[in-house]
């Protein structure tokens, strides 16, 4: 091994060929090109094996980094593969979209002195190469099982759930209300960092499972979540949250003014080749317009990339924090920098302008102050300090909330926290009805696609459990009842 392996000494780090600003800012195609197997096999070779794989610890679905690394290191790609995806329904996705500076790369252990190990590219370049070889394989259960279980949600969570109990033999049936499944890998990240044939490939796998999708379907409107519950032995909600966060500023409803998923998904329908009247009339299209982003995740970096391909006069991101505070990855904003995207720090707007629509916002310009209960410094605007900048568009991307589910579902014994979402035990993810588990951004809040996938997973195992135990015989003396408690 150590002639293979601890190469970081001399061999810098190197991403894949990234395409010029120039060229890119044209076109929805992803930016980095592939490695090369001598590229791959080179950076791979990079990783230093520790003791402590601290990689591994900081990805939520602790992928078992070290190992595929040196797998690929060593040409034994298809075995870097099945490690690989052992661990994760979506290695090529994630490969592509996690945040890697703030999760496996940035807590490398070679970081701070060699750069980190590539490891995201890496990723990618596994999984795309098990696609290209037939090694991805639907998953065939050793035996089928009666039990059904209803999924709602055909995002990331949820897909990642049906695969795993699909695994274990079981009928599952994924309900959504979109005409896709993919939830916001479809219509939330743009194609420039996710294709959509890569999604729509994994949900073809899904379905050769035998996993069947009900799409178009709303929970409410098509069937209730008693009924599903009548219909399924268990049921896993998976929705994500959808509801954006909105500023109370005035001028808020002027026209122009658009939440950031909305435009996200104009514009992504848009490339799938769908029929989207709002961006056909111009509404939702950025093209020729001054653009004004506000927030400072990565919703707000897909936003502004966004702006820059359908070709807006100017884009600026207003961010009320630095530059060191930014939430969204810093890869993300970087990229977004070179192709044309002008970050306004410490800004946050006080007043949208004009009659009925907007042309303009009033900002307050702002300073980092005490420390808030997060550690996180809180920004405060600086007196008489306000100024205007001008703008035909404004996208706010501040975040999402999750929609009311117990009133939507029909369900009001659904509990849910103070911040509106679903209430899940900690220990096995049931919610407050018995039967019904829940996974993903609508137990923890809006979050990270890898952490949707392992919450997925986590869920499955879940259920599991919980068909198991009700199918077990009562121990002696043991009241049939008590072993659902």
């Amino acid at each position: 091994m150590a002639e293979r392996m601890l190469k970081f000494v001399n061999i810098e780090q190197r991403m894949p060929d990234k395409r010029g600003a120039d060229e890119r800012r044209t076109d929805f195609h992803e930016i980095y090109a592939e490695f090369q197997e001598n590229a791959a096999r080179e950076q791979s070779a990079r990783c230093s094996q520790c003791g402590i794989p601290f990689c591994q610890v900081h990805c939520p679905v602790q992928n078992n980094i070290p190992d595929w690394l040196r797998l690929t290191a060593e040409g034994r790609l298809e075995e870097a593969y099945e490690v690989s995806q052992a661990t994760n329904n979506f290695p090529e996705i994630c490969g592509r979209i996690c945040p890697q500076d703030r999760l496996c790369e940035g807590n490398c252990v070679i970081e701070k002195d060699f750069n980190s190990v590539t490891i995201g590219s890496v990723e990618k370049y596994i999984t795309d190469t098990a696609w290209e070889q037939g090694w991805v394989k639907p998953v065939a259960p050793s035996v089928e099982r009666a039990e059904s279980i209803g999924i709602i949600g055909a995002g990331p969570g949820g897909m990642a759930a049906a695969e795993e109990l699909r695994r274990r033999g079981y009928q599952v049936v994924v309900y959504d209300r979109y005409d896709r499944a993919g939830g916001l890998m479809m219509y939330g990240i743009p194609s420039f960092k996710l294709e959509k044939d890569i999604v729509e490939r994994r949900t073809r796998l899904l379905a050769d499972a035998a996993v069947e999708f009900r799409l178009n379907f709303e929970v409410g409107r098509d069937a209730s979540l008693g009924e599903l519950r009548e219909k399924h032995d268990a049921i896993l909600i998976a929705t994500g949250v959808y509801r954006a966060r909105d500023i109370s500023v005035p001028g808020a409803s002027l026209g122009n003014i658009f939440p950031a998923m909305r435009y996200l998904t104009a514009s992504n329908r848009k490339g799938l080749g769908d029929s989207v009247p709002d961006f056909d009339d111009g509404t939702l299209n950025a093209k020729g317009k001054r653009v004004v982003v506000v927030g400072g995740g990565d919703t707000a970096m897909d936003c502004v990339r966004t702006a820059v391909r359908q070709g807006a006069t100017s884009v600026k991101c207003l961010y009320r924090r630095d530059r060191d505070n930014m939430p969204g990855s810093m890869r993300e904003v970087r990229n977004a920098e070179e192709e044309g995207v002008e970050f306004v720090w410490l800004s946050a707007p006080k007043a949208f302008l004009g009659n009925e629509t907007v042309d303009g916002a009033l900002v307050a310009r702002m300073r980092l102050g005490m420390a808030d209960a997060s550690g996180r410094q809180t920004p405060e605007p600086i007196d008489g300090a306000d100024y205007r900048i001008d703008a035909d568009m404004v996208i706010k991307a501040l975040g999402f909330d999750p929609e009311d589910l117990p009133q939507i579902f029909g369900e009001p014994g659904l509990e849910v926290s103070r911040w509106g979402t679903i209430k899940a035990s900690f220990r096995n993810q049931m919610t407050s009805l018995e039967g019904v588990f829940a996974a993903g951004d609508i137990v923890r809040g809006a979050s990270l696609v890898v952490w949707a996938i392992r919450d997925g997973r986590d869920a499955a195992a879940s259920i599991h459990s919980f068909i198991q135990q009700r199918l077990a015989p009562p121990a002696e003396g043991e009241a049939p009842e008590a072993l659902a408690s």
